[in-house]
């Protein structure tokens, strides 16, 4: 089984390369940003609050910090993605290491598995770093771990289509700036196509509803876990990875 050595090489890669202290960096200071934001907003009106009785209803910092965070972060994941598998395939096709590792003893599916659990242990260390932000608030204000947790789950889920993507994008080209600028682009349009779901009708409404990658995040949100969702992340990132392995097996036919 070569998909542990080839794990680690990428993970190595990773941190030999500036890529990874950028994203993590960039990550940190966005949901940073957006704790703060949200906590001074939410203590802004627990004052206000406590001169008013009737501020208080429905004031938690579940529903004010927590899930605004989390969606924060789903959008703050789109941007960062793409550019953390851009190089996944990219780089090994630009400097034709890629034919070489098509000569050892390795399947195509361990070479792309060992990638994807690479860029999945990336991705969750930056959802760590989040969940430090929570742990700080959860000394000063009682939180609803059911829907953070549930929220968590819908953020792994999200951002392992959003791998698969990424990779797939990653083995088309050689170039990594065409790899993520297209990945983001097709990321984008999975998210905003459920903008026009009441103008499409009711027909091509609820098909452009279930193609949006965003739309089955809300149920996670909200603490409610639907097989529905989870199988849509799922066959999602199953499908990419296919084509992926679909395109890596082009690579090596032609040589």
């Amino acid at each position: 089984m070569n998909v542990l050595p080839i794990f680690k090489k990428e993970l190595r890669s990773y941190f030999a390369s500036p890529i990874a202290y950028v994203v993590l960096t960039i990550f940190a200071l966005l949901s940073g940003y957006f704790f703060y934001s949200l906590l001074t907003f939410f203590s802004l009106n627990s004052l206000q609050a406590s001169f008013n009785p009737a501020f208080s209803q429905g004031l938690n910092a579940s529903e004010w910090i927590v899930r605004p965070l989390l969606r924060n972060i789903a959008v703050t994941m789109l941007l960062l993605m793409p550019a953390a598998t851009m190089r996944l395939f990219s780089e090994e096709k630009k400097s034709g290491t890629i034919e070489l590792l098509f000569t050892y003893p390795i399947r195509d599916w361990e070479l792309l598995l060992g990638k994807f659990l690479a860029a999945l242990a990336l991705y969750a260390a930056m959802l760590g770093i989040s969940l430090l932000q929570l742990l700080m608030l959860r000394l000063f204000a009682p939180l609803e771990w059911g829907p953070i947790l549930s929220g968590y789950l819908g953020l792994l889920l999200l951002g392992m289509a959003f791998l698969g993507l990424g990779i797939l994008a990653s083995s088309l080209t050689e170039n990594q700036i065409v790899a993520a600028v297209g990945a983001f682009g097709v990321l984008l349009l999975l998210w905003v196509i459920g903008w026009s779901t009441e103008a499409a009708g009711p027909t091509l409404g609820p098909i452009l509803s279930h193609l949006s990658i965003i739309n089955h995040y809300e149920s996670f949100a909200k603490g409610i876990i639907e097989s529905k969702d989870v199988i849509f992340y799922l066959n999602f990132t199953i499908l990419c990875l296919f084509l992926t392995l679909r395109s890596m097996e082009s690579k090596r036919w032609r040589g």
